[in-house]
């Protein structure tokens, strides 16, 4: 009996899952300590949610000797629920700093926000976000992707008696239930064809299904991938982002198109790459052609936003980052024509770039709308005037963003995704690729000119500048420093392009 019980309990690697356990044991301190401190007082929240997610970032150094695993079964050793690898840890530092980022952005919106609700529901969703790269079965991934999710919803409407942010939390809600229903009907056909939920049994099972069940393996990966194209906002997936980000509150918006984003893609990833690898020669051709609609429709849109148009700035960011999904989902498309491991390298070394930079943006953007609340483009005119280290700042995130010099980094990023294109034979879509960035050229560099044009009429242009919130302006200067390292140094970023991650 005792060697029976002893082959069935499993060791866990407390050290492997340290990451997203802590950023969760710190979501359940902050809830229990707020209930502890008087209104208006809440104030040490702010101080445990920062060392909860710095103690999180530290954490990774250990795991950085080598390959873990845990949660394995017991006959099979080798299928395992949790692991820790190079894709794991690109990961979870890309969505523990993010949360960081947007912790120093929402310290100056608190006053409107209730504080512990806040702090609770965005660490839940990053330890969310943080476990999905280490998730290895279907089960686990779903679980971790809705973890992400859920708190989402409350955080975009957490502003009590604000209408917009009432329906944009409803309208994330509604895509994302349908994505969900998708995707576990997906999920149910796959593992009734293989027998397992596990992501590399899973790739040997689609190898030999029995003949019978061809169509329902087929259906079943079709049917996730689109589950995970709504997570992603890929189009024609796309509606609901540009309602719940102009809706939600700013470092919400922020954290949805970076964390978010980070999170969706690595779920992608390790769906078609590592579990469907036998169907690449179908998804492939699906992700291309997502992603050369992805990349145009979120361009396109952003060229014609009125720039007197309430909240058009965040509109713009929004309608931006659809089209940068676009090109992230260009190394994963070339994935399934060529060396999966470098395509997934040049995907990370892209989303690395991007955070850094959009989560600037959105930095200066709440700078914006302290004085500007509607946060229209025209209340970017002169912003050198008014705040004249914030607004290089600005011009240096949108020129990385289209991939123009000083933004080295954002040029050099582009340049690698479009090599994935071409390496993998995909020539049609390195020319859709190319147009979308001259598009995205105008709209970048039409932003960047009005933040050292002359100040204009508008109250917010002609207004006095504003004192610059500590946390705030630490985000901006962050991001801006990291931003201008990746961009002295890119190999940092673009050796993941040639790196084996999975």
């Amino acid at each position: 009996m005792s060697t029976l019980a002893t082959s069935v309990v499993q060791s866990v690697d407390w050290a492997a899952i340290a990451p997203p356990g802590i950023v969760a044991v710190t979501a359940i301190a902050v809830l229990v300590a707020d209930l502890f401190l008087p209104e208006g007082r809440k104030k040490p929240l702010v101080g445990i949610a920062l060392a909860g997610l710095v103690l999180a970032g530290l954490s990774l150094l250990p795991l950085l000797d080598g390959d873990r695993t845990t949660f394995c079964l017991v006959g099979s050793p080798a299928d395992c629920s949790y692991a820790v690898d190079r894709f794991t840890l690109v990961v979870q530092l890309l969505v523990l700093a993010g949360a960081l980022v947007t912790a120093l952005l929402s310290v100056h919106t608190l006053e409107e926000l209730p504080a512990g609700e806040f702090w609770f529901l965005l660490l839940s969703s990053a330890s969310g976000a943080a476990l999905l790269p280490a998730s290895r079965d279907l089960a686990t991934l779903v679980i971790a992707l809705e973890v992400t999710t859920l708190p989402s919803f409350a955080l975009v409407g957490l502003r009590r008696g604000d209408r917009l942010s009432s329906e944009a939390a409803l309208k994330f809600f509604l895509s994302s239930v349908a994505a969900t229903a998708v995707t576990l009907l997906g999920v149910s056909f796959v593992y009734a064809a293989t027998g397992t939920l596990h992501l590399e049994a899973m790739a040997r099972g689609l190898q030999d299904v029995d003949p019978r069940l061809n169509t329902l393996a087929a259906a079943g990966a079709a049917l996730t991938v689109v589950g995970f194209a709504f997570k992603l906002a890929v189009a024609p997936f796309h509606f609901w982002v540009p309602d719940t980000y102009t809706g939600a509150p700013l470092p919400v918006a922020g954290y949805l198109s970076v964390v978010g984003k980070a999170a969706g893609f690595a779920g992608l990833i390790l769906v078609t790459v590592v579990a469907f690898r036998p169907y690449a020669h179908v998804w492939g051709p699906a992700v291309a052609v997502l992603a050369a609609l992805t990349m145009t429709v979120g361009n396109v849109a952003a060229l014609v936003q009125r720039p007197d148009r309430p909240r058009s700035a965040v509109r713009l960011l929004a309608w931006s980052s659809i089209g940068q999904a676009g090109y992230l989902l260009v190394p994963i498309a070339a994935a399934a024509y060529t060396d999966p491991d470098r395509q997934v390298g040049t995907t990370l070394a892209y989303a690395l770039m991007y955070a850094a930079v959009n989560l600037g943006a959105f930095a200066v953007a709440a700078l914006v709308g302290r004085t500007a609340p509607q946060n229209r483009l025209t209340d970017y005119r002169g912003l050198y005037g008014r705040h004249p280290l914030a607004a290089p700042a600005m011009a240096f995130f949108l020129l990385c963003l289209a991939g123009l010099p000083p933004g080295v980094i954002g040029l050099f990023a582009k340049v690698a995704v479009f090599s994935s294109a071409v390496d993998a034979g995909l020539g049609w879509l390195a020319v859709v690729m190319a147009v979308n960035v001259v598009i995205a050229l105008v709209y970048y560099l039409r932003w960047t000119f009005l933040l050292f044009a002359k100040p204009g009429t508008e109250p917010a242009a002609a207004g006095r500048p504003a004192v610059v919130p500590r946390p705030l302006g630490a985000a901006i200067a962050l991001t801006a420093l990291v931003g201008v390292a990746l961009s002295g140094a890119p190999q940092l970023v673009l050796r993941f392009a040639s790196a084996t991650l999975l």
